[in-house]
This record gives structure tokens, sequence and C-alpha cells, in this order.
């Protein structure tokens, strides 16, 4: 059951400013040099930041809670073959409302079309495999032809979609927020100049010359995209030899990762994220005391409403028997034959859409049964292959970047930071990387750590490095697949119609996301600093 707070405005701001973690200061408590002013060095401190998510996603507070707490038997199976029961902690993040649409990946191939019309290849790799809705003794053609473009079904999941273009979603999709938001905001052109439009949208002259490269974060921070806007951030470092030439406003720069304005990386959820948020136990929770655990992303332990108004409504879109996958005509139970619109039946309690049902997720992790036995109590995650951006010119630091305009990732080399001298002769190491994914670089390989038959994998059975984790059930699979704390595995370059995904952001700071109401320590306020 969710709980609503109602508070004065007063009182909000009032612990609003009690939890912030940031100085509030204008100067250092430590030098006392003056903060974000030209004739103290310029050193630039944003001391307003608020963070918030990206498009599409929803706050999700993390916690402790038992993962696989809410396992069921799976007939013929072991329970301990496909989770283990152990208390984790999950740190807070934001993950997407619903799952990632027809509609939200012809968006993905409309701009390849736009930014790379002659790239064939890259606009074939991105197009879901729509073959996967053919079996040879079931009539689905019409599903080959139309389910991904047609109007009728904008709105339903994706599926056909291989855990390998899931994850370069992310990172288009990435891109494509932070430079919304830099161009909007002003601090790079703004699309309207770019494009050629005026504020109604008629076609108008471009002002400024359109960008040769699609915009990319990393190369951005990294100041290899001039691009400044109207309100391009103010660089107040007298060093620059470019104030020494510029105007009354003075030099500009790009935005750097310390002023907070762009937003992490979007990426696929955790297994442990993913099964904490499916639960949903935040609505059962109080004063530390979780009231009624879960079967489903919903209380009880059935699969229909219990409330009046919906008394016996089918609460998710699964299949409820062999041959049953939407009921009787004139009374349909779940209303779906295959998936239906992403935001059907009702919310859990952190306000995602079908968590359970519709169709499988992809989540980021490498499969292994007994992951949970080994894995870190916080954050457990398996699948970590540590990458370092490659160097173009490691004096300068420049990153070198491929046809796509993206960083070019190699292995990383080390577990600590490098000395000068070894930063400069990196490039010269070479790292392989065979058929299964396995590099020769020890450090940068994390996926079997810690696997004692991490050998076998690959050899004597079909699990190997690129074996990844599926979670939630779907329209194809009974009430037992519900169950958030199932898995099942497949390889990351297979794709079939009842497996999609939504995508995952982290959450940068204090782990509570709202402190209305709830007992805060009062900090002391900062002393000013006078000099002598």
């Amino acid at each position: 059951m969710k709980k609503t707070y109602i508070y004065s405005l007063a009182s909000l701001l009032v612990v609003a400013s009690l939890i912030s973690c940031k100085t509030k200061s204008a100067k250092s408590d430590k030098t006392g040099l003056a903060y974000n002013k030209k004739e103290y060095g310029g050193f630039q401190v944003n001391n307003k930041f608020k963070r918030g998510p990206g498009p599409g996603l929803v706050e999700i507070e993390g916690g402790v809670f038992v993962m696989s707490g809410s396992a069921i038997n799976v007939p013929g199976q072991e329970l301990s073959d496909y989770n283990h029961k152990r208390e984790t902690t999950v740190s807070s993040f934001y993950m997407d409302e619903t799952e990632v649409s027809n509609t939200n990946w012809l968006e993905y191939l409309n701009w390849i079309r736009t930014n790379y019309p002659t790239d064939y290849e890259y606009y074939y790799n991105e197009l879901p495999d729509t073959l996967v809705w053919r079996r040879p003794l079931s009539y689905n053609e019409p599903y080959v032809d139309n389910y991904l473009r047609h109007p009728a079904y904008q709105d339903y999941p994706v599926v056909g979609v291989t855990w390998e273009q899931a994850d370069r979603y992310c990172t288009w999709r990435t891109d494509r927020v932070n430079e919304l938001l830099l161009r909007d905001k002003g601090y790079m052109t703004a699309f309207k100049d770019i494009n050629g439009t005026n504020k109604t949208g008629a076609t108008a002259a471009a002002t400024t010359a359109r960008p040769t490269e699609p915009f990319n974060t990393d190369i951005y921070l990294n100041g290899q995209y001039d691009d400044k806007g109207k309100r391009a951030m103010k660089d107040l470092n007298p060093a620059n030899t470019a104030n020494a030439g510029a105007g009354k406003g003075g030099a500009t720069r790009n935005v750097r990762l310390e002023d907070g304005i762009l937003k992490q990386p979007y990426r696929l959820p955790t297994e442990a994220e993913w099964e904490y948020a499916a639960l949903g136990l935040i609505g059962n929770t109080e004063y530390e005391n979780i009231r009624e655990n879960k079967i489903y992303p919903w209380n009880g332990l059935g699969l229909s409403s219990a409330k009046k108004r919906t008394r016996g409504l089918i609460l998710a879109n699964f299949k409820r028997s062999k041959g049953d996958y939407m009921g009787v005509g004139g009374s349909l139970n779940d209303k779906g034959g295959l998936t239906v619109p992403v935001r059907s039946y009702m919310p859990n309690d952190f306000g995602l859409y079908n968590m359970a049902g519709n169709v499988n997720e992809w989540v980021a992790d490498v499969y292994r049964s007994k992951t949970f036995e080994a894995a870190d109590a916080f954050n457990p995650y398996r699948g970590n292959f540590y990458q370092d951006k490659k160097m173009a010119d490691a004096a300068t630091g420049r990153i070198e970047k491929d046809k796509h305009n993206l960083p070019v990732m190699t292995p990383a080399v080390t577990a600590r930071k490098q000395t000068w001298a070894e930063k400069q002769t990196a490039a010269a190491a070479v790292v392989t990387v065979d058929s299964l994914g396995k590099t020769t670089n020890t450090y940068a390989d994390q996926r079997g750590y810690r696997d004692p038959a991490n050998e076998l994998y690959g050899e004597t059975t079909l699990i190997n490095d690129k074996s990844r984790v599926y979670k939630g059930g779907s329209w194809d699979d009974q009430a037992i697949w519900l169950n958030p704390a199932t898995r099942r595995f497949m390889q990351q370059d297979e794709a079939t119609a009842d497996l999609g995904f939504r995508c995952a952001m982290t959450m940068l700071g204090a782990s509570e996301i709202r402190s209305t109401g709830k007992p805060q320590f009062r900090p002391k306020q900062q002393r000013a600093f006078k000099s002598r």
C-alpha cells in the first residue's frame, strides 16, 4: 500500500536545505580562496546542483532486500539452480517506467538513416530480427511484416533485439539525451539554428553549419567537440590565453562533468537492480518493517485483481495454460494474445509497468547458476569487463574515435593509476580477445571471477561469457516465470519474440530520495572565513 504525504512548501524547503551535502559557501573552507572568481584562479564550483532522472526514468530508492526471497520452486528444477537466497543491498538508481517500445526503436533507426544515409551495414545491424515470429507450425507471418513498423503496434515492446543491440541503444540514448539538454539550454548551438527552422517550425535559413560528426558525450567531455552556444559556460581561468582576447562576456568552454549538467549513461539494469525494482517492497515497508512479502510485483498470492471495481481482471500478460494465451472471446482475461502496450495493467509501487509478463527483459549480468553465492553483497553483479578509452595522443589525452564518432575502447591494462611514463607506453600494449570474448588481460575480464568451474564454461556446457540473464516472464510464459526471482539465460547475440528490455541509470549522491517528514541531523553552518 502506497503512503501519501502532504507538507507545506516551507517545510519542504527547510528539509531540502538540511539534507544537502554540498558546500553552500562561495569560498573554500580550507584555503579561503573564493570560488567562481577569475581573480582567485577561476576555480568553478556548482553549488546549486539538483539531480534528477533522465527522460523516461523513475526514481528507485535502494536498500536491503533478500535476493530471491520471493522465489518459489520451479517443477523439475532445484531452487538453488536458478537463484540463491541472500541478503543484498542495492544502491538507489533510476529505471525506465516502461519497456522500450517499437516507436522508441524506430526513432533509433531513423537517426541512423539520417546521420549515416549510406552506411547500410550500420542500419542493418540495428534492425530487430522480425523473423523471430516465425514458427514452423504457426501462422505468424503478419507479425513478421507488421509488428515493428505498423502504427497498430507502435506502443508495444520491441522484440527480436539482442543483448548487444540493447546495449548499443543505451549508448545512443545517452548521447541524444545529453545533446538535447546542451542544445536546449544554450550550452551548444540550438537545434533550430542547425536544422533551419524558426519558432513555429517553418523552414528557415540555418544560422549555423550542420555538425559534421554526431554528438558523443565522452568525446564532448574530452574537449574534442567544439560547439558553443549562446549561453555557453564561461571560462574563468585567467591562464587561458583565450581570455585575453575575449569580449565583455569572456571566453567560453565546454560543459564539464564537474558542472553536474550532463546525465549519467543509460545502461541495462543489473540483475539485482531489476529484481529489487520488480518486487517494489517499498509500498509494504514502514519503519524498516516489511508488512507483507510478495511473490509477484503486486500484493497477494493470486494473479487477478481483488479490488471491487476490477475484481477478477488478470494483473499481467502471460499464458494461463499451455493453450490459453488470452482467454475466451467476449471476456478476454489479459486483453492480449501476444504482447500488449507498454503502459498496460497497473504499475507496481515504484511506478514501473509490466515488471511481470508482456516480455522478458534483458539485464546486464553474465549468467552463472551460482553467481549470488560468490558475488558481493553490495550491488552484486557479474559481467565486469573493464575498458579504457584508447588514446590517439597520450601526451594531450585525445581519444581515438571510430567511424561513428564513438570512443575506441580497449581492455584495461592495469588495476591502478598508471605513472606518467606507463601511460605514455600503454598504447603499445597488445591485448587480444578471442571468439568467446576472453582476453589475455586477466585484470580486464572479471566475468569468471570466483567461478571455480569457469574453465569448463563454453566447452562442456552451453554457458559461456556471452550468456546473459533475462527475467520477468512474458506473454508466452506461464505464471511461474512472473516471479521476480526467476532467471534464465541466452546468448547475447540471439533474440526471440518474447524478449525485450528497459534501461536504467546510476543515481549519484545521497541514497535517500525523499527526506520529507523523516528525522534528520542538523549539520552546523559553515563558519565564514576571515582573512587576517
